[in-house]
């Protein structure tokens, strides 16, 4: 049997399952799901786990032509991490690996995709005409949404119990987050808006429609307009996203579940809120964060070709 082999499964036997529970707790879930893909694609291509620094370092320099700069670098990581939870020396700490992906940054760049925004007449649009349970329940997430600027996890993580109706609005309870790994948690306030798109009002007639009053807020409907008791998926979001958008004339290539947050730091933006007040809404940590859509949005504002006579 080869030495690695051996090695491989002594440090198993060495990692007790209370130790083996916590290294998994020490991701998010959507992050050990990405590594567990990154792990599988990479066998797929033919790598191995121990891999030789020069392996990785081809499989890099392959993949460069499909990936961005961005998903090589987690692919690097996830790697990494796989030989250090067994005790194995990381390929990715290697000169020839950090040297490769320099070149890659170099050659290729660092830029990454940027899902266009969905603004609020946008939203809107997209739930102006829907009709029914499964209609009730886009028209609150959508809503809800792009008032609360979260993430799709975020959005598919509330529960009923995390929603309280206040007389300004409602205040939703975020257990967890991107930046909140250690679940200390945080409120957000969506206020009631005028009109039929009222973020606040299309969740009340969402429990009130489903009869939800426990559990996931937003839940998978069948086919046959059943409620099911199970929640809906970060994915789901996006595909929800890009089907109501693409029925009002929108280019659902350029949009994803992100659209949503996206949108409303942008709207908030050239509506003139502060920045400080979007990162209260957003929970980004710093202004680099909110910093790229509040450029976008902002191009035209003052520009100087404007002054030229």
């Amino acid at each position: 049997m080869k030495k690695s082999m051996i090695d491989t499964r002594r440090s198993k036997r060495n990692v007790s399952p209370e130790v083996q529970q916590y290294l998994q707790a020490s991701l998010s879930q959507s992050t050990r799901r990405a590594y567990t893909t990154d792990i599988a694609q990479f066998l797929q291509w033919g790598g191995r786990i121990p891999a030789a620094p020069e392996r990785l370092a081809t499989y890099l320099a392959q993949q460069a032509e499909k990936l961005s700069y961005a998903t090589l670098c987690r692919r690097v990581v996830a790697i990494g991490r796989a030989h250090t939870v067994k005790q194995l020396p990381s390929p990715s700490d290697s000169e020839i690996v950090k040297s490769t992906m320099q070149g890659i940054r170099r050659t290729k760049g660092v830029s990454q995709r940027r899902v266009a925004p969905v603004l609020l007449h946008d939203v809107r649009n997209m739930v102006r005409k829907l009709i029914g349970i499964r209609g009730a329940r886009d028209k609150a997430l959508l809503l809800m949404g792009f008032a609360g600027a979260f993430r799709r996890s975020e959005l598919v993580a509330i529960c009923v119990q995390d929603v309280q109706l206040v007389a300004e609005g409602m205040v939703i309870r975020l257990r967890r987050g991107k930046t909140d790994q250690g679940g200390a948690g945080r409120d957000i306030a969506v206020p009631y808006m005028r009109g039929s798109c009222c973020p606040v009002k299309a969740v009340v007639a969402w429990l009130a429609m489903s009869g939800i009053t426990g559990g996931a807020l937003f839940r998978r409907v069948d086919r046959y307009g059943h409620i099911t008791g199970a929640g809906l998926t970060p994915q789901s979001v996006a595909l929800i996203v890009k089907e109501r958008a693409e029925a009002v004339g929108l280019d659902a290539q350029q949009l994803s579940g992100h659209s949503l947050r996206a949108g409303f730091v942008t709207s908030a933006s050239q509506c003139g809120a502060s920045s400080w007040k979007i990162r209260q809404q957003t929970g980004h940590r710093s202004e680099a964060g909110v910093h790229r859509y509040i450029r976008d949005s902002q191009l035209f504002t003052d520009n100087p070709l404007g002054n030229i006579r």
